[in-house]
């Protein structure tokens, strides 16, 4: 079907909790050391949620300020779509308390299960009723809380998973913009979801004494062959919008992967063969917050003016499904 219009992304916030937990934070709880944490991971510190803390408690105030930067008001908004693993609940989705927080009602909001990709396939999903007409301003957040399904006694998982969440406004573009979402491409591969995956919770294995006691409520991960297949994805989905749209990588302004592993954003960056100085990373401050990483991100990058007005920017995701995809826009 042939697009009525284009869409783009209008405005972009986030926001952390305010507890921070640390490399040295870490060397107290678990047989680790700051070193080894920095050398394998690029991690630094991470920010963790307090107890009474929710999903829709960090995606209220990104979305405020999301909101803010699209010079837009609550009411302007047509649809909510929240890319999470890690809701408040396991029904109802975190998008419809979130649009409750906004003050709002009688429009779709839902929630996307994507992993890592959330707020990218999500992205992805906006940019099409926006193109088609049905809505003009979509708001789309990715938001976990992964700390409080993270399994401290893991030494290989716990010191990789913080909590945030970031959001952006999609918009039908004027005819006269030349920012707009120009491309995107999302798949999943399903043979493999057992690399990642949270065991318990779910209908498979519903809660039990068992369940808990053996912290099947928590995430697993097999990481070396999770780094591969996340490499080989991501720059195969780069790859696809970058060919259909006539660019290569000396076209592109910024690459903004998932925050996961400094060693595959740097694989990554060596197989795309991108200048490393167009690569955003913030993984030092943040950790791995899923979903949230990428438009994080973003918006970190265009409030400290990195990323500009005109700039094209390529973005990629990987996560458990297994799911990938990338978007590319010009902001």
């Amino acid at each position: 079907m042939i697009a009525k219009y284009n869409a783009k992304i209008s405005g972009t916030g986030h926001y952390v909790p305010d507890k921070i937990l640390t490399n040295f934070d870490l060397e107290k709880m678990i047989d680790t050391t700051d070193e080894w944490i920095r050398t394998r991971t690029g991690m630094v510190e991470r920010h963790v949620v307090t107890e009474d803390q929710a999903a829709s408690d960090l995606a209220y105030p990104a979305s405020l300020k999301a909101l803010e930067a699209a010079n837009l008001k609550p009411k302007d908004l047509d649809m909510i779509i929240v890319g999470t693993i890690s809701g408040d609940h396991p029904f109802p989705s975190t998008a419809c308390i979130l649009q409750k927080k906004l003050g709002l009602k009688n429009f779709p909001a839902f929630d996307v299960s994507a992993g890592c990709p959330g707020w990218l396939y999500s992205a992805n999903i906006a940019k099409q009723f926006v193109e088609n007409g049905v809505a003009k301003n979509i708001l789309v957040v990715g938001v976990e809380i992964l700390t409080k399904i993270t399994n401290y006694n893991d030494r290989n998982t716990c010191i990789l998973f913080g909590d945030g969440a970031g959001a952006t406004i999609i918009s039908r573009a004027e005819s006269k913009d030349i920012s707009r979402i120009i491309d995107s491409e999302i798949t999943a591969d399903g043979t493999h979801y057992e690399l990642l995956i949270q065991e318990a919770g779910g209908s498979r294995m519903p809660a039990s004494k068992e369940s808990v006691k053996k912290n099947l409520h928590t995430c697993y991960m097999e990481g070396n062959k999770i780094f591969k297949f996340a490499v080989k994805s991501m720059d195969s989905m780069c790859d696809i919008v970058m060919k259909r749209n006539k660019l290569d990588v000396t076209s592109i302004d910024w690459l903004i992967t998932h925050q996961a592993n400094m060693r595959i954003i740097e694989a990554l960056g060596r197989k795309m063969r991108i200048d490393s100085n167009k690569v955003i990373v913030n993984i030092e401050k943040y950790g791995n917050t899923s979903s949230a990483t990428i438009p994080i991100a973003l918006d970190e990058a265009i409030r400290s003016g990195k990323i500009r007005h005109g700039d094209l920017i390529l973005m990629a995701s990987f996560g458990a499904g297994l799911t990938s995809g990338s978007l590319l826009i010009r902001l």
